[in-house]
Order: structure tokens, then sequence, then C-alpha cells
């Protein structure tokens, strides 16, 4: 055991030595570029070794792999690397063929536009695989924001979201919170200004913000503190319009309040009929010192709440107020005596494919 101790002692100066010469050639974090390097010289031997067989579209391949795996900084250096090997390429050629200049044509435009590229992302400072992972990871965190926290039996939350197109981004979110040791869910639904990924960086920042505010203030001062933030933003089109519900889970009594969005409605077990709580209060982020009304009520067993975006009840060929009543109507029929996966039905069936759509189906068993 001593002896390969010792043995291991010997040998670990020796690896040390080839590490850093190796360090030296290649700098820390440039493993990929010198992989790349080494897989363009490989391309372009056989062209020309063979010119007359190999093509040097071949040299497509680490051109592709470099717009995906470097960052802005190595990537330039490694397009202009691409192109002098494509010059040794081109003058290893016997003969130049009409059919040869369009290819050296097309590959020469394909450097210039992974060079646009390469610039382009300098504004975010990452590799393209890295950066969009990195948008993945704040979609998600968007996502978790608008999960609802566990909540009593009695009671069945459904949320569901739409983005206009299809895109994984939209400017609708959803932010629940319940407090550690509290029988109150506060709840919001926003719509941000602009539509799909437009809006999608606004809602990336400001369902954080949001998030943070919701749990730390009392119900009554979310909305103004909302307000003041995106007036500190001082953005261009930075306003958003937002409904707020603070809900007691044991007795069922709500407060709502509203800003510059379409009403909440409530489903009366007891006589079926839908009731639209109108509240007043302007949107977010226009007016300074913005007051927001409340109103009040009670989700008796049976009973249900819907908030939602515009998305789900306008239209340009419709206003809101026909579009709330065909999503009432709606809401009668789908929600009869099964109210799980209502949310889910409720969207797909109502609103334009074009704008953002939010729901969220709060009902007592």
């Amino acid at each position: 055991m001593t002896a390969r101790s010792d043995a291991d002692r010997a040998a670990s100066p020796s690896k040390l030595k080839v590490a850093r010469r190796r360090r030296r050639l290649v700098p820390r974090g440039n493993d990929t570029l010198a992989a790349l390097v080494a897989l363009t010289v490989a391309v372009t031997v056989p062209v020309l070794v063979w010119p007359d067989t190999a093509p040097m579209t071949m040299l497509i391949v680490p051109l592709l792999l470099g717009s995906l795996l470097l960052g802005p900084r190595q990537l330039p250096w490694f397009v202009v690397f691409v192109m002098v090997m494509l010059m040794l390429a081109i003058s290893a050629q016997p003969k130049i063929t009409s059919k040869q200049v369009l290819a050296i044509t097309i590959l020469y435009l394909l450097c210039f536009i992974v060079l646009l590229t390469s610039f382009r992302r300098s504004r975010l400072g990452v590799a393209g695989v890295q950066g969009e992972s990195m948008l993945v990871d704040l979609r998600d965190r968007i996502l978790s924001q608008g999960a609802i926290p566990p909540l009593p039996e009695a009671w069945l939350t459904e949320t569901a979201l739409r983005s206009a197109g299809g895109t994984p981004f939209a400017g609708d979110f959803i932010v629940a919170v319940r407090a550690e040791e509290t029988d109150r869910l506060e709840l919001v639904v926003v719509d941000v200004s602009g539509k799909g990924e437009q809006a999608g960086t606004r809602a990336l920042l400001l369902s954080g913000a949001f998030g943070g505010l919701l749990g730390a203030l009392p119900p009554a001062d979310f909305l103004p503190a909302a307000n003041e933030y995106l007036l500190r933003q001082g953005w261009e089109e930075g306003f958003a319009t937002a409904v707020h519900l603070s809900l007691d889970l044991v007795s069922g009594a709500f407060e709502v309040r509203t800003a510059g969005h379409p009403p909440a409605a409530q489903l009366d077990a007891g006589s079926g009929r839908w009731t639209v709580h109108e509240g007043e209060g302007p949107v977010l982020g226009l007016i300074d010192g913005a007051e927001f009304t409340t109103i009040s009520g009670v989700l008796r067993s049976g009973d249900a709440l819907l908030l939602y975006t515009d998305g789900m009840v306008e239209t340009p060929r419709r206003e809101i107020g026909l579009g709330i009543d065909r999503m009432l109507g709606q809401a009668e029929r789908l929600l009869r005596g099964e109210f799980e996966g209502g949310a889910d039905r409720l969207v797909d069936s109502l609103g334009s494919r074009n704008d953002d759509r939010a729901l969220v189906l709060v009902h007592r068993r």
C-alpha cells in the first residue's frame, strides 16, 4: 500500500507538468474551440489531398457546430479560421467550375451570417445553446410562480395558460402565494402590454417582483405597490393589467381588486347563476398614487370563481362585454357537474389564438 502511494506521488509532478503544458497550448475554457479547430483541419485535409472527391461543403459541419457551441468572443475568430481553411481548399482545386463557384459563394454567405449572429449574441454574452437554456430556465421559473400551493381538500384551484401563436413565452402570467402557517391564499393574474415573445421579457421580470410583493404585503397594499414598481421602471410600453384575489380558506371570504382588468366572475351553486364583480382601478404603471376598490364576497360549498385575461373574452370583432357573456355561457356548459380539468377546457374553447390567454378556476367543493 505504501509503495503504491509513493509511486502515485512520484507520478503526480509529471502529470502536473503535462497539464500545465496542455493549458499553455489550450487555455482553460477553450477546449471546445480547440476541438472545433482540430475538426476543421481534419475536414480540410481530405479536400486538399483529394480535391476531385472531397467536397468543400464539408466545412459546413464545423461551422454549424461552432455557431451552436462557441461563445461570442470565440466565434468570430473561429469563423475567420474556417474562411482561411476554405481559401486553402479553393487554391487546391485543379479547376473551378460554375457549380463550385456557387458552393463557395454559399459557404462564404453562411460564414457572414454566423458572424452577424455572433455580434448579436455579444449583447447577451453567452453561447447559443447556453443562452437558450437560460431562457428555458427563466420560462420554467415563470410557470413555477403560477403553481398553486397545497390547499385543503375542500378547495380545487386550477390554472391554464396559452400564449399567442403557441410560443412558450407569454405576456400573461399567474402568481400564487400561501404564506406558511396561514389560511389565506393570495393569487394574482397579470396581463402585460403586448403579446407572445414581445411581452415575455417584461413578464419574466414582473413575475419575480410581483411574487415577492404578494407574499410580503397586506392584500390592500399589493396593487398600489405593483403600480409604483412599474412606474419606477420607466418603460415606454410598461403598463399591465391585473386582478388580485385574497381568499380565506377557512371561511371562504374573499376580496377581489382589479387594475384595468376584466372583472372576476362568481358562480352561486344555489341559484346556478354567474355574477360579474365589476371593480374600479386604473391600469398599472400609468397613474401615480392610484387607488383600487375592493369587492368582497364569500365562496360557499359548490361555488366557483373565475379570474381571466382579456384574451379569453376580447377579439377584434367582439366587445369585452359580449365576450364575458359568451365565456360564462361556456362555463355553465363545460363545468356542469365536473370542475376538475375545467380551466383547460375553458381556455381551449374560448378566446383568440392570436392573443395570450390565462384563466384561474377556484372551486369550493
